[in-house]
């Protein structure tokens, strides 16, 4: 219901910017993911959404809806984030939320617990729990806004004026606020300073991570030697802290132990890292993957190849790929990267990580929400 009102509300808005997006999953995977999140969400009682209904229709996002129309026509990164709302080809919107329901449901009500807690169980979980749901979605969404401001210095005329540009800068800062703003009052809603401050610790990972990532997009940084145990600290904050707080806080809410706490933790956090893993090897791992298909210099696959070839080795391999002494030939890196042992450390690590998130499961009962989770781990680590 909540996905068919969110494309009847933005469609109108948006239609003129709608197409489908290049899927980063292979036919095979993709048909296995889906599924997988399909029977995740009749589990949980409905289909989450990207964000709360109360908030999905405020008047306030309805006038920004309205003004992101205006960034029609032009490359405004805003309205890729747009469509992606409309058009959610991979099912990874509403991943956080949904896992968090999972996570809820197959732990279930504390039997510890003293005094118990109060409040009605839907579909074995809390209202609390559904309430944080929502508030890890809101705040994943309100990141993927906020990404999408650009450098106006970097801007050209084939983006669009200059002029739209600076606005869609100032609605991806207005909206993404918005959201998080939206957020924050549910987070103080659930009057649980614990689950306040995990879900806010979150949030200043969050934007530790992206500092850092965007601190590596710049070619000429892609030289300094970075280390995997690096980019698994980083990725954790941009990727993973979100949902392994919002797993454990789902615990708390329920006033599970600590023990029970920890091991949510780590499921969310393996699951991030192998999603993250996943989805940086889909350029080289998919059978019918092409030198053509992008990818990017601080993935998992290149970061290992440089690990397993040497410093100087990937140094000269950087060196040949240059066009002209400059931009780099990115269909002859691919061909490098895919030759060496990237890939399949790549591939070992994605497995590493599901296991461990398996391995987290264990401590919970047997029932339907823990084997879906288990299915989203191993539609993860597919190949």
């Amino acid at each position: 219901m909540l996905r068919s009102l969110r494309r009847m509300i933005y469609v109108p808005i948006l239609a003129d910017a709608f197409c489908r997006s290049q899927t980063l999953y292979s036919t095979t995977s993709a048909s296995s993911w889906t599924k997988v999140v399909s029977e995740a969400e009749k589990i949980v009682g409905y289909p989450t959404s990207f964000m709360s209904l109360r908030c999905l229709l405020s008047d306030e996002l309805s006038n920004i809806a309205l003004h992101v129309r205006k960034l029609v026509g032009t490359k405004h990164p805003l309205i890729s984030t747009a469509r992606g709302f409309v058009y959610d080809s991979r099912n990874n919107l509403q991943l956080r939320g949904l896992v968090v329901l999972l996570m809820s449901k197959a732990a279930g009500p504390s039997k510890t617990a003293d005094p118990p807690l109060e409040g009605d169980l839907v579909s074995g979980i809390y209202p609390s729990q559904r309430n944080l749901a929502e508030i890890t979605e809101l705040i994943h969404t309100a990141f993927l806004v906020h990404r999408g401001i650009v450098n106006i210095v970097e801007v050209t005329s084939s983006h669009g004026s200059l002029k739209d540009m600076q606005f869609g800068n100032k609605m991806a800062v207005l909206s993404g606020d918005f959201l998080l703003a939206n957020a924050s009052t549910g987070l103080a809603q659930l009057q649980n300073t614990k689950v306040v401050e995990l879900v806010s610790s979150a949030i200043g990972d969050l934007v530790q991570g992206v500092y850092y990532e965007n601190a590596r997009t710049d070619e000429e940084k892609v030289t300094d030697d970075i280390l995997m145990t690096n980019w698994v600290e980083r990725i954790f904050l941009s990727h993973g802290a979100l949902l392994a707080k919002s797993c454990q806080g789902a615990m708390q809410l329920a006033k599970h132990d600590t023990e029970v706490q920890e091991m949510a933790f780590q499921y969310g956090k393996h699951m991030s890292l192998a999603h993250k893993l996943n989805s940086d090897l889909q350029p080289f791992a998919a059978e019918t993957s092409c030198d053509t298909v992008p990818f990017s210099l601080n993935s998992a696959p290149v970061i290992l190849h440089q690990e397993a070839s040497g410093r100087d080795t990937w140094m000269n391999q950087l060196k040949q790929a240059k066009v002209n002494g400059k931009q780099a030939d990115y269909a002859k890196l691919h061909r490098i990267i895919k030759a060496g042992k990237g890939v399949s450390l790549s591939l070992d690590l994605c497995r590493y990580h599901g296991n461990r998130a398996l391995e987290a499961l264990r401590c919970f009962p047997a029932s339907e929400a823990r084997s879906t989770l288990e299915n989203i781990v191993y539609a993860v680590t597919k190949f």
